[in-house]
């Protein structure tokens, strides 16, 4: 008997604590019962009933809670190919704050409440509104301060749109605009051609500026050097000249004393060497000073 009542006991506990929903803070649930939703009779009209935060009943085994998140969602999907008014393809980058405003359409337009359901549904509304807006300006509007002009037209064109999702779509975003990787692989060879003609004219201006300056100088030196081996060839005729003289002024005054001098250089000279070799007749006037002892 006290086996029987323990059991009845367990069944019980399972069947209150099966009875019990728990929904969190920024949760909200969504009752289906035999797979249709719950409602509730509100001024004789029937309304789908949403569980707000705390601890709620339900039938055990009968009602399946779906718990929805209530709090603002990021939609950050991949970047898409748009076209300009000029027919000019760019690659634009966004991302979406949303949330759920309506939870039975929510709960209804994406198959019970699947996040997934929702995020696809509300991509292809919000890029088909940023299409229209970007097919109605151009590039240089889009790039400049006109952004922010499309991202609110966006805005309220995404708002609109999703009204049928049940969701509330609080901002849309344009992170990033570039151009295809075709496109920017054309444009980017493109400048770095210009840019290379530009180098190349630029290499060329400075060879010929080097060159005129390399001549100039080759021309400067070959002056300075002419003009140096002038002064040099003027100063050595002009100190030949007093040599000349002074040997003359000296030759006049003592011819005799003057060769012996010349002599006595000429014999220190030849014979500086150690191995030096001459070959001379004995009686050669080279050696007329070292005949005699007598200093003739």
């Amino acid at each position: 008997m006290g086996r029987i009542s323990l059991i009845v006991i367990i069944a019980l506990l399972g069947v209150g604590f099966s009875s019990l929903m728990v929904v969190n803070e920024g949760e909200r649930a969504i009752v289906s019962r035999f797979g249709k939703v719950a409602k509730d009779i509100v001024d004789g009209e029937e309304v789908t009933r949403v569980f707000g935060p705390g601890l709620h009943f339900k039938i055990p085994m009968i009602d399946k809670p779906r718990y929805l998140d209530a709090r603002i969602q990021t939609l950050d999907g991949a970047a898409d190919r748009f076209v300009t008014s000029e027919k000019k393809d760019l690659m634009v980058d966004s991302y979406v704050k949303w949330r759920i405003k309506d939870f039975e359409t929510y709960y209804l337009a994406t198959n019970g409440g699947v996040k997934e359901n929702a995020e696809r549904l509300l991509q292809d509304k919000i890029n088909n509104d940023l299409r229209t807006e970007f097919g109605r300006r151009t590039i240089r509007e889009i790039v400049s301060g006109k952004r922010d002009e499309l991202q609110t037209d966006a805005l309220e064109n995404a708002s609109e749109s999703a009204s049928n999702l049940g969701v509330e779509v609080v901002d849309v975003r344009v992170k990033q605009i570039n151009l295809p990787s075709n496109v920017s692989n054309s444009i980017f060879q493109r400048m770095r051609a210009e840019r290379q003609a530009v180098a190349r004219e630029h290499r060329a201006q400075g060879r010929e500026q080097a060159e005129i300056i390399r001549a100039t100088i080759d021309a400067d030196v070959t002056i300075k050097i002419a003009e140096a081996e002038r002064k040099a060839l003027t100063v050595r005729g002009e100190g030949d000249a007093s040599a000349a003289k002074i040997y003359a002024d000296a030759f006049n005054k003592d011819a005799e004393f003057y060769g012996f001098l010349r002599s006595l250089e000429a014999y220190k000279e030849s014979f500086s060497g150690s191995g030096d070799i001459m070959v001379l007749e004995p009686d050669s006037d080279f050696f007329k000073y070292m005949k005699t002892m007598e200093g003739k």
